[in-house]
């Protein structure tokens, strides 16, 4: 199993987010997240926990009250406590750590916050208290705020801006999930080794969190097929610049080994990748280590190769 032979962590890519597991308000489906983590505790893997608070993959219910208008701040409060509280307990000991603000910074240039329902009904509270709320139903478990885009130099002060402000209130965050979501034209090492830095300054656990490197240049909104988009073979030029790509990050990681204190891949293998649909729905991508028949890639002996 090629799980159990190149892994030590997995990460619910989906089961844990608040719409699949949290559908209606008086209603939890454990059956995905549960398997998850019984199979990882059977073979001695750490989870971790991704995660508690998301713009995106939120249930219906959670933002209209009984009559059907916008929930006040006081219910949407409770509601992300009872949540959290309810999640976090169930697998109290058994994960690690939890992502558990995910995704709050606006890529918008002269914007802080992204304008999440989130925000707009709780302003810039709801984020110190996600927190408060795992802290005190898991007390050991590393809480991380997880973000992208953190090689960008303005989205990269908003994270450190946000996140120091969240230490110096005394907030129990104890991490910072880089998402990792590159590709074969970014981050440039000078970017990464500044992010890196950057971020290190704080004293915080550092991880990669949902590492893959496409092998088409970066775009980052969704768009329509184009023609070139028919042209999904993996050429040995896409696949050398992957490589360079692969070894360099991990030149950089092992550089801040001390700070870093876990890499996650954003899935197993080629087979699958949220990166076959975006930017570009059904065009075929190969961001991982592994191809499609689960055998190591060339990408794969320069990561490994130190």
């Amino acid at each position: 199993n090629l799980i159990l032979e190149q892994f030590n962590s997995l990460t619910p890519e989906n089961a844990m987010k608040m719409a699949p597991i949290h559908p209606e308000e008086n209603r939890y489906l454990w059956n995905d997240a549960d398997s998850i983590v019984a199979f990882a505790q059977q073979h001695g893997l750490k989870v971790r926990g991704h995660n508690l608070c998301w713009h995106n993959q939120t249930p219906g219910w959670l933002f209209k009250d009984p009559s059907g208008k916008e929930v006040t701040k006081e219910l949407l409060l409770q509601r992300l406590k009872d949540h959290i509280t309810t999640v976090v307990s169930r697998y109290k000991g058994k994960i690690y750590a939890w992502d558990v603000v995910n995704e709050a910074v606006s890529d918008k240039p002269g914007e802080y916050l992204r304008p999440s329902a989130w925000y707009r009904i709780c302003g810039e509270e709801y984020i110190a208290k996600a927190f408060e709320y795992a802290h005190t139903a898991d007390p050991n478990a590393i809480l991380f705020y997880n973000d992208y885009n953190e090689i960008n130099s303005a989205k990269r002060e908003k994270i450190y801006k946000l996140v120091k402000g969240l230490q110096d209130s005394g907030v129990p965050i104890g991490g910072i999930g880089l998402q990792g979501h590159w590709a074969i034209n970014e981050p440039s090492r000078p970017q990464l080794d500044s992010t890196i830095k950057k971020f290190a300054d704080l004293g915080l656990k550092l991880q990669i969190t949902e590492l893959d490197i496409s092998v088409y240049p970066k775009e980052h909104n969704a768009r329509e097929r184009k023609p070139e988009d028919a042209d999904t073979i993996l050429s040995e030029q896409k696949e050398q610049k992957q490589i360079e790509e692969y070894k360099m990050c991990f030149e950089l990681f092992r550089k801040y080994r001390k700070v870093i204190s876990g890499v996650t891949f954003w899935n197993v293998s080629d087979r699958h990748s949220w990166l076959d649909n975006f930017p570009v729905r059904g065009r075929k991508d190969y961001p991982l280590l592994f191809d499609k028949n689960l055998k190591p890639k060339k990408a794969f002996w320069e990561v490994a190769k130190f």
